[in-house]
């Protein structure tokens, strides 16, 4: 007799997409730490606060010609703490406002979570209905609109940030900058647009190649 052996039992190879995390998450994660980079190095580069607000270096400017040479003096030295003051007023602002802040929030982790690192294979899912992502980001464009124009948290923006300006050009037209003294190779890359241009950029480069991944 002639024996055979106990049958095999087929396997299956699929292997469980179930432990791994979404590739959003991953995504989130490397756009924070890039954007926390960014921020700290900002930071590192500002100026300090006591040399910032020096009573004797005050001084009323002769002409307006002379405090707009003061101004841009001041703004080429104190770029970094210029852009916290007017984040200062900002948040301020922000915070004597919960509803606006809450709008300001509710509309930003809406961006964050329903369309740049949703994955793709989960699409958007509202009362039963199936939005695709062209749908999605009309639906985020409209709601952007709505908050931000129709509403007070687009004035509250603009005005803090109006008194933000105004606070630093009043710092920059009345403080001397004759004790100022910049490094060779700060001229050519100073001012608010250049810190946060290199923010945007540094964060920009974490964010398109995970919301690449997550479109795929």
């Amino acid at each position: 007799m002639s024996s055979t052996g106990p049958p095999v039992l087929p396997i299956s190879t699929v292997q469980s997409t179930e432990s791994q995390p979404p590739i959003s998450v991953s995504a989130f994660r490397a756009f924070l730490s890039r954007l926390n980079d960014s921020f700290r190095n900002g930071i590192s580069q500002r100026r300090p606060w006591p040399e910032l607000t020096d009573r004797s270096a005050f001084s009323k400017p002769e002409s307006f010609s002379e405090a707009t040479l003061r101004i841009r003096k001041n703004y080429s030295y104190f770029r970094v703490n210029y852009l916290m003051v007017i984040g200062f007023t900002l948040a301020f602002s922000l915070l004597s406002h919960p509803f606006s802040l809450l709008l300001l929030l509710g509309l930003l982790f809406s961006w964050v979570f329903m369309y740049l690192f949703r994955p793709a294979d989960q699409p958007l899912v509202i009362f039963g209905r199936t939005f695709s992502d062209r749908e999605t980001l009309g639906i985020l464009i409209i709601l952007s609109v709505f908050v931000i124009f129709l509403t007070s948290v687009g004035s509250l923006l603009i005005s803090a940030i109006m008194v933000g300006f105004g606070l630093v050009c009043s710092h920059g037209a009345f403080r001397a900058p004759e004790d100022l003294f910049l490094d060779e190779q700060e001229p050519a890359n100073t001012g608010f647009l250049s810190f946060l241009g290199g923010a945007a950029s540094n964060a920009a480069a974490a964010a398109v190649p995970a919301f690449s991944a997550t479109r795929i």
